[in-house]
């Protein structure tokens, strides 16, 4: 085994790092790591043959699904001996014919043919147009193919052990038929039933799942003599822990004991763009990330793919990821190429088609949108300084729902991509930003983004504040981009907060006013109703009533910890929105002065001298987008999409990627949680760790004392 791996390295340029990829198991089926493991080194011995990119000398390079990817120090060496539409060897004499295009690139007959009898014209590894188109003719010698120093490869997808496994069990018919052009039906009322479960006892399910509110107010007590007119009041949200199978990072197992009531199904489309700047490396890293996906959703889980450039179409219908409908959609992105033009709302358009035409409903929904150019066939380019009208590439049928059931998540990939309208798109649909600066990440990023869907808890959630005392007015609610309402007499108030990820937290920050008194102040009654994900069950609950003692003396009491906290975030959003808002208008050095000032109060807080690990990143993050706004290339090249991306993360209060937020090390403060660091965690063990022991990725909360509430 080990001798055949290290003929892969040498195939592949000494320089490369190759390593035997980790293998989880068909955990539908109950095949065990070591079965899949013992497939995978039947097939090691080609390894070599299924790089993702050749490259010249100092041209990055996709490596081995599981490996990073860097330089090659040794030049380049042509992938041989592989067909690279399905990665079966190709030998003469064993029965099947082989095609050499005029590129000299090498593939089966029946897999080239079936691509082109569907309208590939051009080759799948390095996109030259083909003047000889291979129509029923049948050719068996084998052509010395590859050329040295070709810019565009096929990549090999992700978990190569398990991804091959799978791929290999394909029916050559299924194979050509994952990845034809059909013609599209009317309706996208095609979507595979869903899995029949027992329920089991479900109620049993929900014994830990909980949601927890607590409320802080800015003082304990306040002198009887003394009235208040901004008064701070925290409420904080934590949604119930995870299952065990929710972080476990592997194939969620059907048959698993208590598999039935651990998670909500997801019914999820990916919208990817496959223009033409998306070729080469690019694609080869989005098909990974997509493997990557693909083998983390279960049998209940529900997925169709849309591809777009030009136009935009459905590679599949929405089906189940059991056995064979993982094999069928690792295959259908397997043979995605690129080329076009960018187009995201006729993508977005067909997307929101396939949830509405659905027959059947899993409880959650979600969109995931990666782009890397900016939308030319919708979007014009700004008349006299008016920004365009980004909300119009979004369907009305997903800009409708009061609370957001159907969120965008959006990816802005690389340094060309449109940042303002992927933030936007994601923004008024209740989804996230996230910027993949390093094409590398971008597996990591999609496995952070999946971590949170496969962890949903709670749904509809609705939390309302009421005033107790006759004499206190609500007067304000920070809420971020929560919708929140405020009742004109300031006696009552309400945030829609929606869905929450399993052991995620939401603050809100409220402000009342209330006069003197001799006696104990009954502040707030706060209260929520949601709808528990797992067992649909309609929920309600009550928080103890919030009140402020009213000594005849002043007391030294420091300000609550909490609320200082969640003081300072608010303020550093406000500032970020604010910075990019002078950035925009082309005032870079008011922006960069904007944040100085930010960071200065910050340091002068309470909890900041007090040590607060918030303080500390919230600091970190603002001096990164100061340096990101040094001059006006660096912030359209990338500073612009950072802001963004930060903007969406704290107005959310949901991690989002972004510079080097995926990484242990990092002090950006990124709201992750368990199940997101453990998917994060699954995805940076496929490749091999630095010299010395791998920082642990730890949530940026769970590093917060908090005192006990009030």
């Amino acid at each position: 085994m080990e001798g055949m791996w290290r003929k892969a390295k040498k195939a592949l340029g000494a320089g490369l790092c190759v390593r035997l990829p980790a293998v989880a198991g068909d955990w539908e089926d109950g095949v065990s790591e070591r079965r899949a493991s013992d497939a995978l080194s039947q097939d090691a011995s080609s390894a070599a043959a299924t790089a993702a990119h050749v490259s010249a000398p100092n041209t990055p390079a996709a490596a081995l699904p599981g490996a990073p990817l860097r330089r090659s120090k040794s030049g380049t060496k042509s992938a041989k001996g592989m067909c690279a539409i399905c990665f079966d060897p190709m030998k003469s004499g064993h029965g099947q014919a082989l095609f050499t295009a005029e590129c000299s690139h090498m593939f089966h007959f029946h897999c080239i043919s079936s691509s082109v009898k569907h309208g590939n014209y051009v080759c799948p590894v390095c996109r030259a147009k083909w003047k000889e188109i291979p129509f029923n003719r049948s050719l068996s010698s084998i052509v010395p193919c590859g050329r040295s120093g070709l810019n565009v490869n096929q990549a090999r997808l992700p978990q190569q052990g398990t991804y091959m496994a799978l791929l290999r069990q394909v029916p050559s018919h299924h194979r050509e038929a994952s990845g034809s052009h059909t013609s599209e039906p009317v309706d996208f009322n095609d979507d595979e039933p869903l899995q029949l479960i027992e329920s089991g006892d479900s109620r049993d399910a929900r014994c830990s799942r909980a949601v927890e509110i607590k409320t802080y107010p800015e003082f304990s007590a306040i002198p009887q003599s003394s009235s208040e007119d901004d008064f701070a009041v925290l409420i904080h949200l934590k949604a119930p822990c995870a299952n065990p199978e929710q972080v476990t990072g592997r194939p969620f197992n059907a048959t698993s004991i208590g598999y039935p009531t651990s998670r909500a199904p997801v019914d999820l489309v990916t919208v990817l763009d496959v223009s033409g700047s998306m070729a080469g490396t690019k694609l080869a890293l989005l098909k990974r990330a997509m493997g990557f996906v693909i083998q983390h959703l279960g049998p209940s889980d529900r997925l169709s793919v849309i591809a777009f450039s030009s136009t935009a179409r459905r590679l599949f219908h929405l089906r189940r990821m059991s056995h064979s409908g993982r094999q069928k959609a690792l295959q259908a992105v397997n043979l995605l190429g690129a080329g076009g033009g960018t187009n995201i709302a006729d993508a977005l358009k067909k997307a929101a088609k396939v949830i509405e035409d659905r027959n059947y409903k899993n409880p959650v929904c979600s969109i995931i949108l990666l782009s890397d150019g900016q939308d030319t066939y919708n979007i014009s380019s700004n008349v006299r300084g008016t920004r365009p009208d980004y909300r119009s590439l979004v369907p009305s049928s997903i800009l409708n729902h009061t609370i957001c059931t159907v969120p965008v998540h959006g990816f802005g990939f690389g340094a060309d991509h449109d940042s303002d309208a992927l933030h936007s798109i994601a923004e008024s649909s209740g989804g996230t930003f996230s910027f993949i600066e390093d094409e590398s990440v971008i597996q990591d990023a999609f496995a952070q983004c999946i971590g949170g869907l496969l962890s949903v808890v709670v749904q509809d959630m609705r939390l309302t504040v009421e005033c107790v005392h006759p004499s206190v007015q609500l007067h304000t609610i920070k809420s971020g981009s929560y919708l929140s309402k405020v009742a004109g007499d300031g006696r009552n108030g309400s945030i829609e907060v929606g869905h929450l990820y399993a052991d995620e937290e939401r603050d809100f920050l409220l402000s009342l006013s209330f006069p003197q008194s001799r006696d104990q102040t009954m502040l707030l009654k706060v209260a929520c109703a949601y709808r528990d994900s797992v067992t649909n069950e309609a929920i309600k609950i009550q928080a103890d009533e919030v009140k402020i003692l009213r000594p005849k003396s002043p007391t030294s009491e420091p300000v609550c910890m909490e609320v200082d906290r969640e003081r300072n975030r608010v303020r550093a959003a406000e500032a970020i929105e604010a910075a990019r808002a002078a950035a925009e208008r082309g005032a870079l050095s008011d922006a960069v002065a904007i944040l100085e000032h930010c960071r200065r109060i910050l340091s002068e807080s309470f909890s900041r001298k007090s040590g607060d690990r918030l303080c500390i990143s919230l600091d970190a993050e603002l001096k990164e987008m100061q340096d990101r706004m040094a001059s006006r290339q660096r912030y359209e090249a990338s500073g612009r999409a950072y802001l963004l991306s930060g903007l969406s993360s704290h107005s959310w209060q949901r991690a989002t990627t972004r510079g080097d937020s995926t990484d242990s090390t990092t002090l950006v403060y990124s709201y992750q949680t368990p199940s997101m660091v453990q998917m994060l965690q699954h995805s940076q063990n496929q490749c091999p760790s630095p010299p010395g022991p791998r920082p642990q990725l730890r949530q940026t909360r769970s590093l917060l004392e908090k005192p006990h509430p009030r």
